[in-house]
């Protein structure tokens, strides 16, 4: 009888919803409410608040209430890659490229068809790489202070491979992984998958808060921390070398794995060093070329100890046995010959150009990002709610993403992710007068 009843309740506000009678944005009467308007217990009303925001009508939000969805949103908005309206503007995927970078992969196809030994790039490579294509990766990690030899650097398909081999690799379900409150979407759906027990972590002035990691540590058995000390993503922030030092000391003295991700790490220069440096014997490190050389690329590399190398390969086999021997050997030449850096030099340059911009046509706004990033986290201003911003963007051809794919607490911030690095300039100053014009704050 309970279920009939939490049933009809649910269908009834459903209903309203998709006609339109309550709009997006429409704050829903209190649970208590809810109680007496149709004379149920406090689990029923629950349930039905609980169902409305599993199927994606409504969000509840801690300590403010429950509000309607814009359901012209797909839920994974900024995760997922949806089929672009002609003449929409995407602002959800970072997708740096230079103007001349097609006919850099031209040169470099061209000098790998009159090599010598094309023959071996038809066969399968070992599962973490040929040992000299590992070497040429390792000196690649100077740039950034990590110093490893080749037998400890593993090849993947690009950086997000790199984390998922990592998690299966080196956790069970049920282990306890410390993430920031805001982070990276793609640890937080590898988290799901794995069934991993996320514990989110505040971060006060956009930092993570170490105290609450010591005591986190002390109520809990923590297996690792997930971070990304250098261009946090969504915030764009660098870790100070002090806390670098503390976060290392805390993984000794509590028994953690420390998993560093360096995806846009190439874009803050100078910065403190790796984590890693602080903590080799614990660390994973995870990175790429898909944002410093390009996405379809798909290289990607791990450095590790010693100690987890056999698990990480054993990993890679059972997922997709190795990475194309065509790709690699692209991805090295260009890294012996220079070009890998000099690319990385012309990005910074390039999201250091798109940064201003961005602060000179969102003058007045709250906006959070490091001046070489790729991407800005914009705070919305009282009143406006994230989800129906975005969705008067999209109507106006815009695409941003909500804090909602980030957020690793129930409650979520109402801001906007923008990224700025996979359109010409012009378009990117139309779209940010846009979201200036909407948010107008």
């Amino acid at each position: 009888m309970t279920r009939a009843r939490y049933k009809s309740i649910m269908d009834r506000i459903a209903a309203r919803i998709r006609v339109g009678e309550l709009l997006p944005g429409t704050q829903l009467p209190t649970v208590r409410a809810l109680m007496r308007e149709h004379r149920v217990a406090l689990a029923t009303a629950l349930r039905v608040y609980g169902e409305l925001e599993a199927v994606g009508l409504v969000a509840c939000e801690p300590g403010r209430g429950t509000f309607v969805r814009d359901t012209s949103l797909p839920r994974g908005l900024g995760l997922e890659q949806h089929p672009l309206k002609a003449g929409a503007v995407d602002l959800t995927f970072n997708y740096p490229s230079l103007p001349d970078q097609v006919e850099i992969l031209r040169e470099g196809l061209r000098s790998l068809a009159v090599s010598g030994d094309l023959d071996a790039l038809l066969h399968s490579a070992p599962h973490g790489g040929r040992l000299h294509e590992r070497q040429t990766v390792a000196r690649h990690l100077r740039n950034r202070d990590i110093r490893v030899g080749g037998d400890q650097v593993l090849i993947v398909n690009g950086a997000q491979q790199g984390l998922a081999v990592t998690v299966m690799a080196l956790f069970k379900p049920g282990d306890v992984l410390a993430v920031d409150a805001l982070t990276y979407p793609g640890m937080k759906a590898l988290a799901h998958a794995y069934r991993l027990d996320l514990e989110p972590l505040p971060q006060s002035a956009c930092r993570t808060d170490l105290d609450a990691l010591a005591a986190l540590c002390k109520r809990r058995p923590v297996r690792a921390i997930y971070t990304m000390p250098t261009l946090h993503n969504p915030l764009g922030t660098v870790m100070p070398e002090q806390d670098r030092a503390r976060l290392a000391s805390l993984a000794d003295a509590h028994d953690f794995l420390i998993v560093e991700d360096g995806a846009y790490a190439f874009l803050a220069e100078p910065s403190p060093k790796p984590v890693f440096t602080h903590a080799p014997h614990r660390t994973i490190y995870v990175s790429g070329l898909s944002k410093s050389v390009a996405s379809g690329l798909r290289f990607g590399f791990v450095a590790a100890p010693h100690a987890h190398i056999p698990a990480l390969e054993q990993a890679i086999r059972v997922s997709t046995w190795n990475t194309p021997s065509l790709t690699v050997a692209l991805a090295c030449r260009w890294i012996e010959a220079g070009t890998v850096d000099a690319l990385e030099d012309r990005k910074r340059k390039d999201a250091r150009e798109r940064q201003d911009l961005a602060r000179q046509v969102l003058q007045g706004c709250t906006v959070i990002a490091h001046p070489c990033s790729y991407y800005l986290w914009l705070e919305l201003g009282e009143g406006l709610r994230a989800d129906r911003v975005v969705a008067e963007l999209e109507r106006k051809g815009v695409l941003v993403t909500t804090a909602e794919p980030f957020a690793a607490t129930p409650r979520v911030p109402h801001a906007l992710r923008v990224a700025l690095g996979s359109i010409g300039l012009g378009t990117l100053q139309r779209a940010l007068c846009e979201i200036r014009a909407v948010v107008g704050q």
